[in-house]
């Protein structure tokens, strides 16, 4: 499936850029929840590719999965055809039926702990018939089953718009060191043979970028642009440019490349990635209460026909910053101290925190850790609970966790063990060892700490006191840090929905295109 940025989701967790306004308690049975996304089709361009989503709050494996695509609403205007090759039959006009070929397992969505767990179904071809006319609209209401009577349904909205063509500026190159200043281009440009009515562009721009500027018509998360909206016509041929005043967050590490993007998208492309939110009571981001972000001078106008941008090819920009100067970063190691009986079952709270001065920012596309983690169980226990983050090495009594790619300065990131005592030894010792060595594709861990002493903590086992049978936490260990779980349905996971889908719309859509990842908005 596609490859994921996640900046905003690594960097401020799914509740920070897209503000849930209510949330509905969480319930023991996994809950399924499906999202197909709206979109806007031009008249003889080339179909859409669209993918049905099922979403949980819990991993779970869906066995006999069907889908099923009702567009009678839009029978004579809509075509829907398979795009995967799955097998599919059409029971009647403006309905098609297709089986998955294979189970569909629901994974947790980066970061780790964000209690969203996502995957897909095989994608399907929207096109438009010769009937279809500027203007049209209509539902396809889609809904999958499952065995053990697994069901769900959403219906999404499609529009026939005009076709245009978004086109970004150059990429540039700038350096600035960490809580520096610097101004980025920001151009687009009409690239087709219609003027464009109004757009909005998004931004994906690393955890590090941070602005204080506050323009109305842009939105926020904290000090981080999330978009801009511009109602300014883009005539043929034309194109329009401001500049962007960001800067570095004094936490960046340096010497590094920090990165920027921005997809330029039409007004009824943006409502399709975001009509969602309006649902659930969730924003994408917080207007600003300054003055409006401008461009060129553009009469204002009025939109006079939904638009959508047949040529996404080249429709982002973006810039690299050099970072300056040094400054590093301290991963220092918790360890526990534990109490308890023979037989008893003791929590240990072990794992590591970021002393800075820098965070560490290991995002990717492949979900890598920034680092891992060695915990190795002291003699005479057993680890009964495991963290779903940590496997445990083949022919040891040491457990290897990865971690987020995100590590901001100053917060702790543990996790729970629970160890049974099996027999008391006096002083029984394991350990916590952070940046361990790990066989990873991307490396598995991070090698420049600037403080490696503290990199090992001990895990300590001796008797209660008194006879006890252990103080069931354990004690020990640091606080929780790093991502903000959205968990809970069926609302706060269709709110969580729609804050994925603004990363996954825009800045992964970015990312999937400079590596040779195929999207699916």
């Amino acid at each position: 499936m596609l490859k994921h940025s996640l900046r905003w989701l690594t960097g401020l967790g799914a509740a920070g850029a897209l503000i849930v306004a209510s949330a509905a308690p969480a319930v023991a049975a996994p809950t399924i929840e499906p999202y197909f996304q709206d979109a806007t089709l031009a008249i003889g361009a080339t179909p859409t590719i669209r993918g049905l989503f099922l979403y949980a709050d819990e991993q779970t494996v869906l066995s006999d999965v069907s889908v099923r695509y009702d567009y009678r609403s839009l029978a004579d205007k809509l075509t829907v055809t398979p795009a995967d090759g799955q097998e599919c039959t059409a029971p009647e006009p403006g309905v098609l039926v297709c089986a998955e070929p294979s189970d569909v397992t629901l994974y947790e969505m980066p970061p780790l702990g964000s209690g969203i767990y996502r995957n897909g179904a095989k994608r399907v071809n929207l096109g438009l018939t010769e009937d279809a006319q500027l203007g049209d609209s209509g539902d396809v209401a889609v809904s999958f089953q499952a065995a053990g009577g697994r069901r769900g349904s959403y219906t999404s909205r499609v529009r026939v718009g005009e076709g245009v063509d978004l086109t970004g500026g150059p990429f540039t190159t700038l350096s600035a060191k960490p809580g520096g200043k610097f101004s980025v281009p920001l151009v687009v440009a009409n690239a087709g043979d219609t003027v464009i009515n109004g757009f909005v562009a998004v931004f994906d721009l690393s955890y590090s970028i941070r602005t204080k500027d506050r323009f109305s018509n842009c939105r926020y998360a904290d000090d981080h642009l999330v978009s801009c909206q511009f109602d300014v016509d883009i005539p043929v041929g034309t194109g329009l440019a401001t500049a962007l005043n960001l800067e570095l967050a004094k936490d960046t590490y340096a010497p590094s490349n920090q990165s920027g993007y921005a997809q330029f998208m039409t007004t009824a492309d943006f409502e399709d990635l975001t009509r969602v939110l309006a649902a659930v009571g969730a924003r994408a981001g917080t207007p600003g209460s300054g003055p409006k972000l401008t461009l060129a001078e553009a009469p204002a106008s009025v939109r006079q026909a939904d638009q959508t941008d047949v040529g996404p090819a080249y429709d982002y920009t973006g810039w690299t910053i050099k970072t300056t100067g040094k400054n590093g970063t301290d991963l220092a190691a918790i360890g526990a101290t534990l109490k308890g009986t023979a037989g008893a079952v003791v929590t240990a709270t072990v794992g590591f925190r970021n002393n800075g001065p820098a965070t560490l920012d290991g995002t990717n596309a492949d979900y890598e850790a920034a680092t891992h983690t060695a915990v190795e169980l002291p003699p005479g226990t057993t680890a009964v609970e495991v963290p779903d983050t940590c496997q445990l090495r083949q022919g040891t009594r040491t457990y290897q966790c990865a971690s987020e790619m995100l590590l901001v300065a100053g917060q702790s990131y543990t996790t729970k063990f629970r160890l049974r005592i099996d027999r008391v030894i006096p002083n029984a010792r394991g350990a916590v060892q952070v940046n361990a060595p790990c066989q990873c594709p991307a490396g598995g861990s991070f090698e420049d700490d600037i403080k490696p002493a503290n990199d090992r903590a001990t895990i300590v086992v001796n008797a209660a006191q008194g006879g006890g049978q252990g103080d069931g936490d354990g004690g020990g260990g640091g606080g929780g840090g790093g991502s903000l779980p959205i968990t809970g349905a069926p609302t706060s996971l269709i709110a969580g929905i729609g804050a994925l889908l603004l990363v996954t719309g825009a800045g992964c859509y970015l990312l999937a295109r400079r590596h040779g990842g195929r999207f699916v908005a």
